[in-house]
């Protein structure tokens, strides 16, 4: 069943919601899915090749993964994100076998979690207990995609790269942690195997492949400090490796039952009001 279809209690009414404060606690892992997950990366390794479940990166003839290496002038494997993002990311999308570094507001997690599992892909978030996944879910995500370890214990590093074997998208939160420059070669070289794309974020991650950065920048609404909010804006800052940094701005607003990304002019128009009669700025 869609996400979206029902409203149960407590779901979030408004953008309003989805924002800052997403604050829904998602459920955690039980011992037995962890060791399931363990089962599976064990008779992944014993068999040399995949399992059922979701796609995972092209094998060799000598049954290992194929490297994540594109052939000159080829575009690589792209993972989804919401539609209005992909201006401002240097391949239109998140590339496939990389690790992104992200700072900022919860809502745009929410988008990624919703575009790589609304399609039907698969994702994880480890070590995020203040994740909304409700919002997500009015983000059209389907959490029944959605692997929750809410509470990773003394080394979400390791339950992470054990989430790679199966998920296009993995998201890791570090609790204000950081990872040693080794240990990161070597979860990227993972996720580069496995064709996945891992997100990290909370914590210290040396030298990411890319650096997203999403701060809130205003709302709007109707009323004056004492009305409903309708839509939420984000200042985006996207840094490759190399390359000049990317700028722009998204907004959060419901349309047709759920909450759709777009650009702030674009919001605007859906909601028939001038961009300049809709937004209030407030602090980050």
């Amino acid at each position: 069943m869609p996400a979206t279809s029902v409203r149960p209690a407590g779901y979030p009414a408004s953008v309003a919601e989805v924002g800052e404060s997403m604050t829904a606690r998602p459920p955690k892992a039980s011992g037995a899915q962890l060791r399931e997950l363990a089962q599976l990366r064990r008779a992944r390794a014993a068999s040399g090749g995949c399992v059922p479940g979701p796609a995972v990166a092209p094998r060799g003839e000598n049954g290992l993964s194929a490297p994540v290496v594109p052939a000159a002038g080829l575009r690589r494997e792209i993972l989804p994100v919401p539609a209005a993002l992909a201006p401002l990311l240097p391949e239109g999308g998140l590339v496939k076998g990389t690790v992104v570094g992200y700072t900022g507001a919860g809502a745009l997690l929410a988008g990624l979690l919703a575009a790589v599992t609304g399609p039907g892909g698969h994702a994880a978030a480890v070590g995020l207990p203040g994740l909304g996944l409700l919002a997500a879910a009015e983000m059209g995500a389907r959490l029944d995609r959605i692997f929750v370890v809410a509470d990773a214990g003394r080394d979400p590093v390791e339950v992470a790269a054990v989430l790679l074997d199966g998920m296009e998208l993995v998201v890791l939160g570090l609790g204000g942690g950081t990872v040693a420059p080794a240990r990161a070669r070597v979860l990227a070289a993972k996720t580069r195997g496995k064709g996945a794309t891992l997100i990290v974020t909370g914590g210290s991650w040396p030298a990411p492949d890319l650096s997203l950065e999403a701060k809130v920048s205003g709302y709007t609404g109707l009323g004056a400090g004492s009305g409903r909010i309708r839509s939420i804006g984000l200042d985006i800052e996207v840094r490759a490796e190399s390359g000049v940094p990317q700028r722009g701005r998204l907004v959060a607003r419901p349309l047709g039952g759920r909450v759709e990304w777009a650009a702030p002019d674009n919001a605007a128009a859906a909601d028939g009001l001038a961009p300049e009669r809709r937004e209030r700025s407030v602090a980050s």
